[in-house]
């Protein structure tokens, strides 16, 4: 752990209210960027993808249920993988009591993969959770959204993620995307995060950050150094790396 002076209490005090300036100047900030995202334009969404869910085929209006905005998780599982992405799993980890919350300010979740459905439904089983969660197997929705690449483009090195052209160095990418519906049920797609855009659903995050070890990421500087999917701390070794910083 990092050494730190120690202090009387008025010099404490002293010390903590020139950072809680700081705080406050972030606190600020981060409220402006939540209007600004608030009020950005708006795109249309002229395709029509269907997803399998437990209950039969849904399209992605039917995703929302009766709500008028929806959160879809890119969440990467892959046809043929054997268990979700590590990241992905920790940020799932999150969400489960949000959701009733979530439901009372008219907006539904989803998580939606390209793996089979069987194939999603063993995994969430297996991870103990409750969420809705669709696959988009036979459909262009990831590819659209950027979040899965084709065998052409990984052997290219270059596809679009995070609003850039990169090397994905792997076929699917973690990212979140927000949309919403209006009267006539048309659908629009209002806003993506991707890679560290999604750091801020992350509680334990918020919580480390408090702590004065903080995060302790000193080998990859990300959750790979340490993340492990919920029901495997009891094993070692380290975490597989999934998502780009």
């Amino acid at each position: 752990m990092q050494q730190h002076n120690v202090v009387s209490r008025n010099e404490w005090l002293a010390a903590r209210k020139l950072h809680l300036a700081r705080e406050k100047e972030l606190t600020h900030l981060r409220d402006a960027i939540s209007a600004e995202r608030r009020a950005l334009p708006w795109m249309k969404i002229e395709k029509t993808y269907v997803f399998e869910s437990p209950a039969g085929p849904k399209s992605l209006v039917d995703l929302f249920g009766d709500k008028s905005q929806l959160i879809v998780n890119h969440f990467m599982l892959a046809p043929g993988w054997k268990e979700g992405c590590v990241g992905c799993s920790f940020g799932a980890d999150h969400v489960e009591g949000a959701l009733v919350h979530l439901a009372q300010r008219d907006v539904a979740y989803v998580a939606v993969s390209r793996a089979p459905l069987s194939e999603i439904e063993a995994y969430k089983q297996r991870m103990g959770w409750h969420f809705d969660w669709v696959s988009s197997f036979g459909s262009d929705f990831n590819y659209d959204f950027h979040v899965s690449f084709t065998p052409e483009q990984l052997a290219s090195h270059n596809a679009e993620y995070n609003y850039q052209m990169i090397d994905p160095g792997i076929e699917e990418l973690p990212g979140y995307s927000v949309f919403a519906k209006n009267e006539t049920g048309e659908v629009f797609h209002t806003y993506s995060a991707f890679a560290r855009g999604g750091e801020a659903l992350l509680g334990t995050y918020a919580l480390l950050d408090m702590t004065p070890k903080g995060r302790g990421e000193l080998l990859n500087g990300n959750l790979t150094d340490w993340v492990k999917r919920h029901d495997e701390y009891a094993a070692t070794g380290n975490a597989g790396a999934c998502c780009h910083s």
